[in-house]
Parts: C-alpha cells; structure tokens; sequence
C-alpha cells in the first residue's frame, strides 16, 4: 500500500475523537494538526498550509459549513466532513458547496483512511505535486517517507521519539514552535504540559544532531516559548 506523508488538519471539538483520529493517522504516517474550533482552525490554515482538512460540523464558535464555504473560497484542497449528522439532504448540499466526502460518526480508522486514500488520489491526479518528502538544513537531512535522517552524509540513528520530534523541527525550520504545540504533536494532547519529558527528548535528539549542544547549529532554544529548528 502506497505510503502517505501528507499534513492533515482534525477540526473537531470532542477530545477523545481527535486524539483517536490523529492516532490513526500518525500509525499511517500522516502529520496530524489539530483544532478545537473554529478560530483556531482558521489560524492553523493559515500558518501551517495542511493538505488536507477532517472537518466536524458541531464546533463550539462556528458551524463547520461555514469554514468549508470560507475555504473554498481560495483552496481546492481536500475537505471531508466528520459528522453525526446523517441527514441525506444536508449530506447532499455539503458535498454541492464543496466538500470531497461524507464520514459519518461513528466510524472505523480503516474505513476514515480509506476515504483519505481516494480523495489525495483524486488530488494528484488533477496533476498538483505531491508534498515535499525529503527535508535539508544544513548537513542535516531527513527523509520522511524513508523514515531516514543523516547527519554530514552519515546516517542517524534515532529513536521513533527523536525522529518524530525532528521531523516537526524541520518541517518547521525557521519558525519558534512553543513547547506546548511539541508536545501535542509528538505525544498526543494528553502530554501537552509534560515540558519535563520534552526537555529529556530534546537533549537526546540534540546530543546526536550537534557536534557542541552547548552552542548549537541546529537546534535553538527560545526561552520561555520553546524551540527553533535553523533554516539554512
């Protein structure tokens, strides 16, 4: 089965359904974004460019329809709606503003990638690129879709942990990423205050990328915000 590394932005409000759906799609390799409503949706959109949008309808600031309709203002990328509504007719006037598919809560992680799998085949058959894969800083190299990083030509060997952190840091080269956005991404919105556990991870990781981690080349801490991969 082709392997995907796309970004993908989860709007939806119920905890416990976004930390599984972004569970599912980081076990497939997808880079998973998430907001709680509305605004923040909007916001990430904006900053972060996903290639994709799960999108509920119920959010707490803003009924989903009226993101889609924004978003289709300026974007053809993929949106599906994730939804307990199961109304034919409102199904059917989603699909008419601009929405690929129609997920119905509740529903399996096979079916929901099944569904993404046809519409980023839909996508790329309209001849847009696929997203970048392989990632350059500097000497430092990581390859997504591999699941390699290489340091000065000489290959890294990093943990699951190390890599997923790195993968976000370079992803991100250039922009500050608060410790708080860390620690969602790469342990989940259960762990988004553990700053302990990401301070143990970053120093593992910074150990293997930096030839002095007392002045680093890569990796810059931004004190009281969080950290900064460099750009160049």
């Amino acid at each position: 089965m082709e392997q995907y590394h796309e970004t993908i932005l989860v709007v939806e409000d119920d905890v416990q359904i976004r930390n599984f759906i972004c569970y599912a799609l980081k076990a497939e390799g997808f880079t998973c974004l998430t907001a709680g409503n509305a605004a923040s949706a909007m916001k990430l959109l904006l900053s972060s460019q996903p290639d994709m949008i799960l999108l509920d309808l119920g959010l707490p600031d803003m009924d989903g329809e009226e993101i889609l309709k924004k978003v289709r203002e300026w974007s053809e990328m993929p949106i599906i709606i994730v939804s307990a509504r199961d109304q034919d007719k409102e199904k059917a006037a989603l699909l008419d503003l601009g929405a690929d598919d129609y997920l119905t809560k509740p529903f399996s992680a096979t079916e929901l990638m099944a569904r993404i799998r046809v519409a980023l085949r839909h996508l790329y058959r309209q001849g847009l690129p696929r997203p970048q894969s392989v990632y350059r800083v500097g000497g430092l190299e990581l390859d997504v879709e591999k699941h390699a990083a290489a340091l000065d030509g000489e290959p890294l060997h990093l943990t699951p942990m190390e890599f997923s952190l790195m993968s976000l840091l370079i992803k991100n080269a250039g922009k500050v990423l608060t410790s708080g956005y860390i620690l969602k991404e790469v342990w989940g919105a259960a762990y988004d205050s553990d700053t302990q556990a990401l301070r143990a991870l970053m120093a593992a990781l910074r150990r293997k990328v930096e030839k002095n981690p007392a002045k680093p080349r890569y990796i810059f801490t931004e004190i009281g915000i969080g950290y900064r991969m460099a750009d160049e």
